[in-house]
């Protein structure tokens, strides 16, 4: 069947998120700047951020996607590593972690669990959000934002 090509439609959240001065600032992005690996870590590296800056996306009902950028690296977590068997940015996601088909599991997150632990969300709680089935990509993003304490700027940023 192939991959589906992920347009600005099927993009439901796309906020860019990154402390400045000890506080988080949050933004959203055009849809169009995440249909894609590139153009989505093209739009991460207009902004500033003390210990990187994050993109969050989410497409559809289907899975979310947290990049984090910064100079030590760049950090990847996929919610639901089986995305990649149906979109391209899920699919391009997988690629970057250097992952195959064989590597990913549904509803299992691929990537690094990790990346904002040292913002105080630790990797077994995203894992366990990742696997939750109750909850909606959006949903758990909007979680993740609860945790790292930035609920209404996040609200009004995916509004």
């Amino acid at each position: 069947m192939g991959t589906q090509a992920v347009t600005a439609d099927d993009i439901d959240v796309s906020v860019v998120f990154w402390r400045e001065e000890g506080l988080w600032q949050v933004s959203s992005i055009p849809a169009r700047s995440a249909v894609s690996m590139d153009s989505l870590i093209s739009a991460l590296s207009r902004f500033p951020g003390e210990g990187g800056v994050f993109g969050a996306v989410t497409v559809g009902d289907d899975f979310f996607l947290l990049v984090r950028e910064s100079g030590q690296g760049r950090w990847i977590l996929l919610s639901d590593g089986a995305a990649s068997w149906d979109w391209s940015l899920a699919e391009e996601a997988v690629d970057m972690l250097g992952l195959s088909d064989d590597d990913v599991e549904e509803l299992e997150p691929a990537g690094d669990t990790r990346l904002l632990e040292d913002f105080g969300v630790k990797g077994e709680d995203l894992e366990l959000l990742c696997s939750n089935e109750d909850l909606y990509p959006d949903e758990q993003l909007t979680s993740i934002a609860e945790r790292l304490g930035i609920s209404a700027q996040w609200s009004r940023a995916t509004r």
